[in-house]
């Protein structure tokens, strides 16, 4: 090799080398920045990704959060519409309980007074409809506290006992009077003409019977029953 085309080639050889170098570094520049592109595009898609992943799991957790409430609510008026049942219910019973109650109570008024009270027939309107004996009873059992509704029952018990007549007498027992008191004397409580007064021989029999029946109509009721008193 002559000496001319060596120095020729070696430049020629470190011009190439040169411009390769060049070209490389630049092609080598622009492959890093597509590089640093590509990471910072995959940075904002990690980003992006995160953040849609936090998205979905707040939405997810509110779902949960929702239905949780609205099974917690749903829970809550299924117990208070249990209890409101149940006291109504509870309510319905006592008022059932306390409607017999009422009912057997009625009864058992109704019953009392029908023991108590066992003529059903027509109710004087005053003494003025009696005479007699039996009119001065029935002054006389106003007087001592009883109603007009008794008279009736005064009358059938004395009728059966005397006929109102203040002069019967038992010959077999010792009864006397309108009463039949027995012995008559006991009638001298009220006043030493029980012999012949038939307002001293009332007064006495409206005393007994109070004291031992309550009222003439109780009195009578246990004569229907006794077929004394």
């Amino acid at each position: 090799m002559s000496r001319p085309w060596s120095r020729f080639g070696v430049r020629g050889l470190a011009v190439a080398l040169l411009l390769g170098g060049v070209g490389g570094g630049y092609y080598l520049g622009e492959d890093r920045e597509a590089q640093q592109h590509s990471i910072e595009a995959e940075a904002v898609a990690d980003a992006q990704q995160a953040e849609w992943d936090l998205l979905r799991q707040r939405h997810a957790a509110h779902i949960v959060a929702t239905a949780e409430q609205r099974a917690a609510a749903a829970e809550a008026a299924r117990k208070a519409d249990e209890i409101a049942r149940a006291a109504a219910a509870r309510a319905k019973k006592a008022e059932e309980a306390a409607s017999r109650k009422r009912e057997r109570e009625k009864q058992k008024k109704e019953e009392a007074e029908s023991a108590t009270k066992p003529y059903t027939g027509p109710i004087p309107a005053s003494c003025n409809e009696y005479s007699g004996n039996r009119k001065i009873g029935c002054a006389l059992m106003l007087e001592k506290g009883f109603k007009i509704a008794e008279m009736p029952c005064l009358e059938k018990l004395w009728d059966h006992e005397s006929g109102w007549n203040h002069k019967a007498e038992n010959k077999s027992s010792g009864a006397y009077g309108i009463p039949q008191a027995l012995p008559g004397s006991k009638m001298g409580s009220i006043a030493s003409d029980w012999r012949t007064s038939p307002a001293t021989q009332i007064k006495w029999g409206l005393g007994y019977i109070k004291g031992r029946y309550k009222t003439p109509c109780g009195a009578w009721t246990y004569f229907q029953d006794k077929g004394f008193y």
